[in-house]
């Protein structure tokens, strides 16, 4: 071999596995069964075994196996068509950018909703639209009288015409009535405008309402499902809707980078998370149950209580900060992550992650009584609280 290309492929080698990369993988397991921070379940062995047998086609062009999934989450949602994207957010943009087309656009949502806050302005970016970000009157979810005093209609120079009103379901773990999205839908059908559906976490409502998905998706015009939060894949999210609407919105997927390769290993770890992992949700439902009846025990104030996987907590109540309860759970045998007021229970949730983090809790509580720290009062609201806060620690005085 030339020596200078034997040199060149030396320097390219590259081996990413370390010597114990075994025992990393079932200690990092280990760390997922005992955190609260979020859905981060990660892909099994069977998940792989069953992954690695589908097909190696492109599909840019044309993937066998990813197609046949977006086949089976089409007919399952009830829409014509579905485009496998890479992430919940770009379902959500790759829709909003395919449903408009020239503006002036603003589109409704809720002040929460993950398009509002977590997509880094995506609609404005991407699309030129505006975003009426609205508050719940009744602090659960937007309802029609929520909405259409914010209706843009008519031809005022003044005013971008509402084109779109995306809800989400769950939001923050929550569900929002079925019979308030088909009033909702009903009143956009009417007035011409379209219905978009982030449905990241779609899998928790039909396991808890016992609801079909296509029953659940049939009110909207398009809908992104989340393949990876609730159901443990690797990555990946679906979008659906009509026929045409699918084609452009690949279109669009392209032009946004989002054109993927041999995506066939990826469609067989989802297939497998919707045959094994998705009727693991009641258990995690009821995981999550268990978390709230167990802290209301306690006293600890309850934000928002666990409709399906999450639960927000108050632990101000019994005298104790965020702060020191992740600190405390870090610090324990088998340390528990934590980030502030939002505990989320997933598939490899652990029972006992959930137990010793309610011990926990009782200790720092009997700890604070025997200080002779009184707690504070529940705080008490008319209308919607934040319930998502994030644990920050006192500052420490300079000078």
């Amino acid at each position: 071999m030339d020596p200078k290309l034997a040199s060149i492929i030396e320097q390219v080698k590259v081996d990413i596995l370390t010597p114990t990369q075994q025992q990393d993988n079932a200690r990092q397991l280990e760390e997922v069964s005992r955190s609260f921070k979020d859905l981060r379940s990660v892909p099994t062995k069977e998940m792989f075994a069953y992954a690695v047998q589908a097909s190696l086609g492109d599909d840019v062009y044309s993937e066998p196996s990813t197609i046949a999934l977006e086949a089976h989450i089409a007919k399952l949602t009830g829409k014509e068509a579905a485009l496998f994207v890479s992430s919940g957010t770009m379902g959500n943009q790759l829709a909003i950018r395919t449903h408009l087309q020239q503006p002036p656009n603003s589109i409704i949502c809720d002040v929460r909703a993950h398009i509002n806050k977590y997509e880094g302005g995506g609609a404005a970016i991407h699309s030129g639209a505006l975003q009426m970000a609205l508050t719940p009157k009744n602090g659960h979810h937007l309802t029609l009288k929520d909405i259409e005093p914010h209706v843009v209609s008519g031809t005022d120079v003044h005013s971008a015409p509402t084109r779109i009103i995306c809800l989400e379901n769950t939001l923050n773990g929550t569900i929002m009535p079925q019979s308030n999205i088909i009033e909702i839908a009903d009143f956009a059908l009417k007035n011409d405008i379209l219905m978009h559906l982030d449905g990241a976490r779609l899998w928790h409502v039909a396991a808890e309402t016992r609801t079909p998905i296509d029953e659940l998706c049939a009110p909207f015009d398009s809908v992104s499902l989340c393949l990876s939060k609730g159901l443990g894949a690797p990555v990946g999210t679906c979008l659906v809707g009509p026929k045409a609407f699918i084609q452009k919105a690949r279109w669009f997927r392209k032009i946004f980078g989002g054109g993927m390769r041999q995506t066939g290993v990826l469609a067989g770890s989802i297939a497998y998370a919707l045959t094994h992992n998705f009727p693991l949700l009641p258990r995690v439902h009821a995981l999550a149950k268990r978390l709230q009846t167990g802290l209301e025990e306690l006293q600890v104030g309850i934000l928002s209580p666990a409709e399906t996987c999450m639960v927000f907590y108050d632990p101000s109540t019994i005298g104790v900060e965020y702060w020191e309860i992740i600190d405390r759970a870090a610090a324990l045998p088998k340390p528990i992550s934590l980030t502030g007021s939002r505990l989320v229970v997933h598939i490899q949730t652990s029972p006992g992650a959930v137990e010793d983090f309610l011990s926990l809790i009782k200790a720092l509580k009997q700890e604070k009584i025997q200080a002779g720290i009184v707690p504070l009062q529940e705080q008490k609201s008319d209308g919607m609280r934040n319930v998502y806060v994030r644990a920050s620690r006192p500052s420490t005085p300079t000078g």
